[in-house]
């Protein structure tokens, strides 16, 4: 039997007593969680691909059907209404006969519209989760998504359970034999879009069961922090790779980057710095330490990279101390992951919402707790040539400083990001990626 398994009653009781706890703090009799449902596109009468709401699926793994409810309090056994239509245009999700099913009390419902006669008569004290708020509304919710429960839930919720180690685990497996597959397919010269192609082949995965779009770059577009065009012809020269992919298992994501280079020289040297600043950073990372500090600890060591690059001709002290390493490396060094890539709960102190906003000078963090034990966590340092912040730093009298040959030498082969999932432990680290041999 798989591990995650017979973890799984386990996990329940942890997400019973986590709910009995949001409720009795709030007065609430119980929670209605809407999976979610189909959205029409403009002008057109197709959906979009379906998202299922995170606190759905943190319950049951059913990642891809809308129009399902939960219905829960933390003490009694939970009820799932299971949406199967009777419907000739489209696959009807058979009747559900896994592991999970004995644990809930199971409802089948074949027309969405009459979901109310399966909800709780009296819903003054029922909190709808969820985000059709039109239709909570319509079902004569007053309570819905209140905020002091969905703090609680989203701060406990990066506590991970055994069982949700177990899928992520998973998870990594699966993106690491499509980082293995795309990395091959780069040596083979082979465009974006054949890349992408040859991941999603041996994650089995299409582009909508994917956790996000895959950044899949080749030389200057690696240096695009968000890219996706994904060019369907081969450059004459591939110089660079990067690439950020992920997979899901049981709507667990993973999240991975790995950058690769087909030449020698300062670039290739710049991507084992990265690469071991990568596992120092992960070094650091313990209970009691402040993420912020992670963070931090990141732009010292890009600026001593910079220093004895012979990129900027300043001492790491100065580099630091003028935001230089901004120009470079300019997003956070990484987040929580589990049921989302950027999961919930890293932007609060407590389990009452209190913030805790990233620092003025870095923004674009996307976690400021302190670190606990079963907190899962990306590391995700990068250096990229990137013209527009360049261009910035060029306007600025700090650009006597900046060795502009060599960013010219440099900007052909675009950006470094290496980024890898770690399990935090009372005692040590699990480098979930780096296990798998990537």
């Amino acid at each position: 039997m798989s591990d995650y398994v017979h973890l799984y009653a386990q996990h329940l009781q942890e997400l019973q007593k986590r709910t009995r706890e949001a409720l009795e703090r709030e007065g609430i009799d119980g929670l209605v969680i809407h999976s979610g449902q189909a959205k029409r596109k403009f002008l057109d009468d197709m959906d979009y691909a379906f998202s299922v709401n995170p606190q759905f699926k943190a319950w049951v793994p059913i990642i891809d059907n809308p129009n399902c409810w939960l219905i829960v309090n933390g003490v009694d056994k939970p009820k799932l209404i299971f949406y199967r239509p009777k419907d000739f245009w489209h696959k009807v999700p058979p009747e559900p006969n896994a592991f999970w099913t004995q644990y809930f009390d199971i409802t089948l419902l074949t027309n969405a519209r009459a979901v109310e006669k399966h909800l709780p008569f009296d819903k003054a004290k029922y909190a709808y989760i969820g985000e059709y708020l039109e239709v909570a509304q319509a079902l004569g919710f007053e309570l819905v998504n209140p905020d002091r429960v969905m703090h609680y839930l989203h701060y406990h919720r990066t506590f991970k359970t055994d069982y949700e180690l177990a899928c992520m685990r998973e998870a990594n497996k699966i993106a690491a034999a499509g980082h293995i597959a795309a990395k091959s397919a780069f040596e083979q010269g082979l465009s974006e879009f054949d890349i992408h192609l040859a991941y999603c082949c041996a994650t089995r995965l299409g582009d909508n069961e994917l956790p996000y779009g895959s950044i899949v770059a080749l030389n200057e577009n690696s240096a695009i922090l968000h890219y996706t065009a994904l060019e369907k012809e081969a450059p004459s020269q591939s110089r660079t790779f990067l690439i950020d992919a992920g997979a899901h298992f049981h709507g667990y994501a993973a999240d991975i980057t790995r950058t690769y280079t087909t030449q020698q020289g300062q670039f290739a040297d710049l991507i084992s710095a990265v690469d071991k600043i990568t596992l120092d950073l992960i070094d650091m990372i313990k209970p009691g330490v402040d993420y912020v500090d992670i963070h931090l600890a990141t732009h010292q060591k890009i600026a001593e990279l910079l220093q004895y690059s012979g990129i900027v001709n300043l001492h790491a002290a100065d580099i630091l101390e003028k935001g230089i390493t901004s120009t470079f490396f300019p997003h956070g060094v990484g987040h929580h992951l589990g049921l989302q890539v950027h999961d919930m709960g890293g932007l609060i102190d407590d389990d009452r919402g209190t913030p805790k906003p990233a620092p003025d000078a870095h923004p674009f963090l996307r976690n400021t707790r302190k670190i606990d034990a079963r907190h899962v966590l990306t590391i995700e340092p990068g250096f990229y040539i990137i013209d527009s912040l360049l261009a910035d730093l060029k306007a600025t009298p700090d650009s006597k400083y900046i060795n502009w040959d060599s960013i010219d030498a440099l900007r052909p082969f675009g950006g470094i990001r290496i980024e890898d999932d770690v399990i935090v432990h009372a005692d040590r680290n699990e480098n979930m990626t780096r296990n798998l041999g990537i």
